[in-house]
Parts: C-alpha cells; sequence; structure tokens
C-alpha cells in the first residue's frame, strides 16, 4: 500500500511540475527516394521538423510535405530542427 502512494505521489508531481515538458524533441521525417532520377520526395515531417535536407544543414532541401530535391547517391538526409539540429534519417542513399 505504501508502495503504491509514492508511485502515485511521484507521477502526479510529474505533472503538477511540468518535467515531462522540458524534453526537447529531434527532427523527424519521412521520405521515399528515386534512384533512377536521384530525387527525394518528403512524404511527412515532424512537428519539430524545419526542413529536410541533402548531406548537410545548407544542402539541398525543401520544407514541405511534397517537396522534392536531388540528392546524390552516397549522401545522407537530414531532418532539421528550427534550431539547426540536424537528425540523420537516412544514410547512404542508393546502396
Amino acid at each position: 500500500m505504501v508502495a503504491i502512494t509514492v508511485i502515485l505521489a511521484a507521477v502526479i508531481g510529474t505533472f503538477v511540475l511540468g518535467l515531462g515538458e522540458s524534453v526537447d524533441q529531434g527532427a523527424t521525417a519521412g521520405i521515399s527516394y528515386d534512384s533512377d532520377s536521384q530525387n527525394v520526395t518528403v512524404v511527412s515531417l515532424g512537428p519539430n521538423t524545419d526542413k529536410v535536407a541533402c548531406g548537410s544543414v545548407t544542402g539541398n532541401n525543401t520544407t514541405d510535405v511534397g517537396g522534392e530535391f536531388s540528392c546524390a547517391p552516397g549522401n545522407n538526409v537530414v531532418a532539421v530542427t528550427p534550431g539547426g539540429e540536424a537528425t540523420v534519417i537516412r544514410t547512404d542513399l542508393g546502396n
């Protein structure tokens, strides 16, 4: 009974203090890649995603679902947060 009370108090305390809200989420996106045309098409963007780019934050990119950009084989595709943090979502295209 005491253990249940302690666990319940911890859960309620977490919600009241808002401790779970301070966790930053990385950028996410869904893509498709056409190896013949070497085009990446964005099929979905996560809530904390500003753009999807080829190779690095400054590479060819798009900010829209349905948007396309060229990306040569061997490159990585990254999703980028509004703050400029990149998350690799596909490595070594075409391989």
